[in-house]
């Protein structure tokens, strides 16, 4: 990273005309899977405020950054997100963004194309990922947090359980602003692509991150 990200916070008024090219991180359009997304069908248990989970999701890449709506945890610092796809995706990254304070998540347990979770046995089960979403500070964007490719082939619903947050237990909210995801939409009359060849065409998808478990297991056929 060459640490010359400029964001333009209040420099430059660029107006709503759609050209502005200073956010560097803005994914391909598209990359995103907006429409792809089953939004009346996502379920969030122990938000504070009801179908927050859903509306968070909602947003748009335009209004990421905005305050509301939030998403906020209820009785403890967990959080549970069931998102279902319209159809069969390949998920690529997860886009996250929170405000800098204690109450932003860190430990997030991804699961795959399980619609019957609960806190006890997401807590119990071996998630398909694990990720550690960095702390944020002031004036950062969006997270964008790349997933083992390997795993999130055919995916027609991904679960988020948040399990803590940045407060190191003195704080029993978990506040989250936007998620999204980035990937390929397989269309059903269509050959997805092999794992394979991607693999061997994109060797960089496979240096380690940070923070990610799972990366460099073995691609078996099938999966």
């Amino acid at each position: 990273m060459s640490g010359h990200h400029h964001h333009g916070h209040g420099s430059h008024c660029h107006g709503e005309d759609g050209h502005d090219h200073s956010n560097d991180i803005t994914p391909a359009l598209q990359s995103l899977l907006y429409s792809q997304i089953q939004f009346d069908s996502i379920v969030t248990l122990n938000e504070a405020t009801p179908n927050a989970g859903a509306a968070i999701v909602k947003k748009t890449w335009a209004e990421r950054l905005n305050d509301q709506p939030e998403l906020e945890s209820d009785a403890d610092e967990q959080l549970l997100m069931y998102i279902p796809f319209t159809g069969q995706v390949k998920v690529h990254s997860l886009l996250i963004y929170t405000a800098p304070t204690p109450a932003a998540p860190k430990t997030l347990k991804l699961f795959k194309n399980r619609d019957d979770l609960d806190f006890a046995t997401a807590s119990e089960l071996k998630p398909t990922q694990s990720v550690e979403i960095p702390q944020p500070v002031p004036g950062a964007d969006v997270f964008d947090l790349p997933l083992n490719r390997a795993y999130w082939n055919a995916t027609t619903s991904i679960t988020l359980f948040l399990e803590d947050n940045w407060s190191n237990g003195d704080e029993d909210v978990t506040k989250v602003g936007y998620v999204g995801f980035k990937g390929q939409f397989m269309a059903l009359n269509r050959e997805p692509v092999s794992f394979l060849y991607e693999a061997a065409a994109n060797p960089s998808d496979h240096v380690a991150i940070q923070g990610v478990t799972g990366v460099g297991g073995r691609i078996m056929p099938g999966q």
